[in-house]
């Protein structure tokens, strides 16, 4: 990939620059507009310290202590103390990128000019990002209201030089020394800056954008899968017609047709329905319906980049410097937005998963494959064939289902009755991060089956992406049909091979752009 710097700027952030910053590193600046907002609305912070009247945030405790007003002489220590008190996660460790598009984002709110923290810190932020310096973020510790706090907090304690982080070379250190082996001074925290730098929805609107990322390839993976399977069940590519779609318009479910049928283009397996032992009249649901299912998967992406796209211009801090000088506070860090779709995703990708686990379950069972060997197997009986392949399958899908179950159903209060309705915005998203793993994994299983399957169909010429997909499969390391062998390395190829885009690859080298 490029590695172009991002330049965040006061007009927020795009979904690529997230994905650049997370996953590829790219290095980022600030640009001279932001640092000059953050100076101005620094300047009305400053203005509102030396008042003798209490504003929250700036000369006041925080949460259900903010009745308390805070003299000049604490507030550099409330700063370091509501940093330090938050910080208290548990549980296992994020995982990078995760930690890096939340540390990017709350920049990217820094840089809005809207928070009245000093260049100095965001200069500080931008520098443990581009140094490689990823702090410890902990599995629990935020319930999405205000925002993300214990895992901002763990990030905000790196720049002050305390607890843990992990250098770029991946070993874990005390912050302050890979601070000073990278010349980035400590933050010294003054008014409201620890506040600013904890109060906002940045890990679950990272999350957010990787699983949309992820999902884009999926879907289309998935249509490319249910095309394979309907041609190895001798199904019929009538029911994706343009014209047939069009009467029922829904983006996505236009979209993963017209994906199958460019799949399907020139095979000589598709409408044999009179030709096998078991004669039909139409496909069964999870073949026939694919569009359909896949398609409502894909609006639902597309409204979920919509809730994304809008939260990325968002400045979300609690409280908030204005454009007139003003500093109010507000309930902008609540999760709600951010969570609602992450459960909806979780949701349609559980329905993926359950429709293509169907599809393998046929070509597998003799009496539903139009003539297939019983679980693909080479001498069934003494092979097993891909039986347990499809209860792995099953298995996976059953956990995404649970995984289906929102989480921003949810709201256990907190701060004695301050923070009384929270979103678990947090929790929706770690459950999407492993939905998204298994739909890779029970996409790979349904490819595994489907492409051995097309290949038992002697004497029939498979369309020509099929074949594609099945040459770059086998150049992969998966091997074809043939007796019982250790299927476990064979599917974590398959994994891999779609989850590194290898499918798409290979198929779009002869489809062209698959949508």
């Amino acid at each position: 990939m490029d590695m172009h710097t991002v330049v965040v700027g006061t007009a927020g952030a795009t979904a690529a620059d997230v994905i650049a910053v997370a996953r590829h590193r790219a290095p980022v600046e600030l640009s001279q507009d932001a640092l000059r907002a953050m100076a101005e609305a620094r300047d009305v912070v400053d203005a509102l310290a030396a008042k003798p009247e209490p504003v929250y945030g700036v000369s006041t405790g925080f949460g259900a202590l903010a009745t308390r007003h805070i003299g000049q002489d604490l507030r550099a220590r409330l700063q370091r103390n509501i940093v330090r008190s938050h910080a208290a996660g548990m549980g296992p460790r994020v995982e990078r990128e995760v930690v890096r598009a939340l540390m990017f984002l709350r920049l990217k709110t820094l840089a809005s000019g809207r928070t009245g923290v000093r260049p100095d810190v965001a200069r500080t932020m931008a520098a443990v990002l581009n140094a490689g310096i990823t702090p410890v973020v902990h599995e629990f510790g935020s319930l999405g209201c205000s925002g993300d706090l214990a895992p901002l907090s763990h990030c905000a304690l790196t720049l002050m030089g305390e607890g843990d982080a992990e250098g770029p070379d991946g070993t874990l250190a005390p912050a302050a020394e890979l601070l000073a082996a990278h010349g980035i001074a400590p933050v010294e925290l003054r008014e409201k800056e620890g506040l600013a730098l904890l109060n906002g929805t940045d890990g679950m609107l990272g999350m957010l954008i990787m699983a949309i990322d992820d999902l884009r390839r999926l879907y289309i993976s998935a249509d490319i899968t249910a095309a394979l399977s309907l041609e190895a069940l001798l199904g019929t590519a009538k029911v994706l017609a343009p014209e047939l779609h069009a009467i029922r318009p829904h983006p996505g479910q236009g979209v993963s047709a017209a994906n199958m049928l460019r799949v399907l283009a020139g095979s000589g397996l598709t409408g044999h329905f009179q030709q096998d032992e078991a004669p039909r009249v139409q496909d069964a649901y999870s073949v026939r319906c694919a569009p359909q299912v896949a398609g409502a998967g894909r609006d639902t992406l597309e409204y979920a980049s919509v809730v994304a796209g809008r939260e990325l211009a968002s400045a979300v801090d609690n409280p908030v410097v204005l454009p007139d000088g003003r500093v109010e506070s507000n309930g902008n860090f609540h999760g709600a937005p951010v969570a609602y779709v992450l459960d909806f995703l979780a949701i349609a990708a559980a329905d993926l998963g359950s429709i293509a686990e169907r599809r393998t379950d046929r070509l597998l069972d003799k009496n539903r494959s139009h003539g297939l060997p019983p679980f693909l197997a080479e001498d069934p009986g003494v092979d097993s064939g891909l039986m347990i392949a499809q209860y792995t399958q099953a298995a996976l899908v059953s956990e995404m289902k649970r995984l289906a179950v929102p989480a921003s159903v949810d709201s256990i209060p907190s701060s004695a009755m301050q923070e009384d309705h929270v979103s678990m915005g947090w929790s929706a998203a770690r459950k999407l991060r492993t939905a998204v793993d298994h739909l890779t994994r029970i996409i790979a299983v349904e490819l595994y089956a489907a492409t051995r399957a097309v290949e038992l169909r002697a004497g029939l010429t498979p369309a020509p992406a099929s074949l594609a997909a099945i040459g770059a499969l086998r150049d992969a390391g998966v091997q074809g049909p043939g007796p019982d062998r250790f299927l476990a390395p064979d599917l974590a190829a398959a994994d891999a091979f779609v989850r590194e885009g290898a499918l798409i690859e290979a198929v779009e080298a002869v489809t062209g752009p698959l949508a």
